[in-house]
């Protein structure tokens, strides 16, 4: 599948994609939705990527989208020098190997940049330069590290966050680098190396409850067990076990739910008459809300509490979120063709610019399905050179 599509931002950026699973691809995808050429390098065989099963299973459908590949052997001689003779003629590098091994095959950013200075050379990793830098790394194992899954799960139950998040943002972190390098190399010509890190990444998304810490001496406690700034911020069960969050943040979205509740004499109550006095008196609050929600349904609840501006939300579920009508209407979930011949819906960033979503632009690729035509380009350079 081809669309023709209005002029990108990332038009004319040439990227060189050394990468498998999560992280580095996702920050390829980003950039070649934002229009760059995304040359995703496979060795022979393919990306064993796409032929994960279990949770992997959807990794390379996700995260490889408008993008060609080719076929390149790096661990030979050969394959080497194409490598290193088409990252001259890219604008950006993107890898995410094991820690030494591209310098290793000679394809690291200070060889590279030896005969391309204009080069923009990304790692993604799962440390930034420090004592940890040559360990190994994986999502869990940073979650563990970086404090979310402690801030995730029950008191003594750390909990991995239910999907790959520090892959997924420190590829969207990868790709805010390159955007960043690339504003640099207009001023001075010149590329550089940026590094993205698991471990880092998910420090960044524990920093608040590192500075609540910082700030108030006490080490916060987990997400389950925290004390709530809010009397009403929580999963009620509904008539035959449906689940519904309601959130009423302020004393007015208090008295409104209330209202739609029909128990308009709650907010006369002292215990309950400000934010304040229903948090002192919060699991007693809950209790007796859960009581008159328990007759509710949802598909009656919902309406009300949209009309009345209080927040809500289903707990949906993966395979519910495929047929989500607001995901539907608004273009973020669109077909693309398969590298098989059939068809997905996949989700698109989470952004728009200028009213428009970055859509799909081709099919997923096969393997190695552009290799004859990307060198081909190689090969037509080196005789214009000969020529000039």
């Amino acid at each position: 599948m081809t669309t023709s599509e209005p002029s990108l931002p990332l038009a004319g950026i040439r990227v060189l994609e050394f990468t498998h699973m999560v992280m580095g691809p996702t920050c390829g995808m980003i950039l070649a939705d934002l229009g760059a050429e995304v040359i995703k390098v496979e060795p022979p065989g393919g990306d064993k990527t796409r032929n994960l099963p279990g949770l992997g299973i959807g990794f390379f459908r996700s995260f490889n989208r408008n993008k060609k590949s080719i076929v390149l052997d790096i661990t030979s001689q050969e394959g080497r020098a194409t490598a290193t003779e088409l990252a001259a003629s890219c604008d950006v590098v993107l890898e995410n190997f094991r820690p030494g091994l591209m310098k290793e095959l000679g394809l690291d950013f200070d060889t590279l940049s030896r005969q391309a200075p204009h080069l923009i050379y990304v790692s993604h990793k799962g440390f930034l330069p420090g004592p940890y830098e040559k360990r190994l790394a994986l999502d869990e194992v940073v979650q563990m590290m970086g404090g979310l899954s402690y801030m995730t799960g029950p008191q003594g139950r750390p909990l991995r966050a239910g999907t790959s998040v520090n892959d997924i943002m420190g590829g969207m972190f990868g790709a805010i680098g390159v955007l960043a390098a690339l504003r640099e190399r207009e001023r001075t010509g010149r590329g550089q190396e940026v590094q993205s890190a698991l471990f880092e990444n998910c420090v960044f998304l524990s920093s608040q409850h590192m500075q609540q810490f910082l700030m108030t001496g006490e080490p916060p406690p987990p997400m389950p067990s925290r004390v709530s700034a809010w009397s009403v911020y929580d999963v009620f069960t509904l008539a035959e076990g449906e689940q519904l969050f309601i959130g009423a943040v302020s004393d007015k979205q208090f008295n409104t739910l209330c209202r739609v509740l029909e128990r308009t004499d709650l907010p006369a109550r002292p215990e309950y008459a400000d934010n304040a006095a229903r948090v002192a008196v919060r699991p007693q609050l809950l209790a007796e809300l859960g009581d008159i929600l328990a007759s509710h349904r949802i598909a009656t609840l919902a309406p009300q509490l949209e009309a009345a501006g209080i927040p809500y939300a289903p707990i949906s579920r993966p395979e519910q979120l495929v047929s989500d009508p607001h995901l539907k209407q608004s273009g973020g979930l669109v077909p693309m063709q398969t590298e098989d011949g059939g068809s997905t819906d996949v989700v698109l960033l989470p952004l728009t610019l200028g009213g428009r979503r970055p859509g799909v632009r081709m099919a997923l690729p096969r393997i190695g399905e552009h290799t004859e035509q990307v060198l081909a380009t190689l090969a037509a350079a080196r005789t214009a050179r000969k020529a000039a």
